[in-house]
């Protein structure tokens, strides 16, 4: 299992993502799920993935491939994101259906979901969400947000706190919280996490890399505890006919 997330804010986009693919008692893998493509000076991409790690490599290698050959390809050619999702949806559903009936021999699944974000040109930043059937969605204006994987634990820190206007500094925090919720309520998530931030624009992300040892990571999940514990302190008591109703 995996988590990720991405914001789209009036002041740029936000992506979240952790490393973990295998949690037991003594085995802990990780993997890098968010990836950079700078195809040219008016373009820049950033996809994270879920599911199936083999198809996602796949897909990665052979977009490596069309940018090193110097062939026509949407990731240089496209002039609006959509075209570019499509064409790494189709990529994907292309590498599932060729491994298909080898992997669900074994009972394994050889679909992956991806989240494609970035800017072409002129055009606003966006994030939209690739299925494993090839097609895509947008993040809707209201809840300009969108997650893949183990979503439903982090999804109340975003459902109430995430709005356009929100500025990239507290939409990262919002990130984190939503991370590190999803963290502690399922062991399959995990750091470190990989962070990048886009401004539009810029044509290049601030990335770093969070690990489990991080002084701010500690001083988060802290403050979380003490806040969460002062909330419940401050919630009105049962009235006493709830129990005779």
């Amino acid at each position: 299992m995996t988590y990720c997330l991405a914001l789209r804010l009036e002041d740029g986009l936000v992506f979240l993502s952790d490393t973990r693919t295998n949690a037991g008692v003594d085995n802990v893998s990780t993997y890098r799920k968010l990836h950079v493509l700078r195809p040219g000076p008016d373009r820049l991409f950033v996809i994270q993935s879920a599911g199936s790690l083999a198809t996602t490599q796949q897909v990665l290698d052979q977009l490596a491939l069309e940018l090193s050959s110097g062939e026509p390809t949407p990731l240089r050619d496209a002039r609006a994101l959509h075209e570019v999702a499509l064409h790494i949806g189709q990529l994907s559903l292309a590498v599932a259906d060729e491994h298909r009936t080898a992997l669900q021999a074994v009972g394994a699944d050889p679909t992956a979901s991806l989240i494609v974000g970035g800017q072409i040109g002129d055009e606003t930043p966006d994030v939209l969400l690739v299925y494993p059937e090839g097609n895509y969605i947008r993040a809707s204006d209201e809840k300009p947000f969108l997650q893949i994987g183990e979503s439903k634990y982090g999804k109340h820190q975003l459902d109430i706190a995430v709005h356009p206007s929100v500025d990239l500094e507290t939409a990262t925090k919002i990130a984190l919280s939503s991370m590190l919720s999803t963290a502690r309520a399922n062991l399959s998530v995990g750091p470190p996490y990989d962070l990048a931030l886009y401004r539009p624009g810029a044509f290049d992300v601030d990335e770093a890399r969070i690990d489990e040892h991080s002084p701010y990571l500690g001083e988060i999940l802290e403050v979380w505890h003490r806040i969460v514990l002062e909330a419940i302190a401050e919630l009105p008591p049962v009235p006493p006919h709830t129990f005779n109703d």
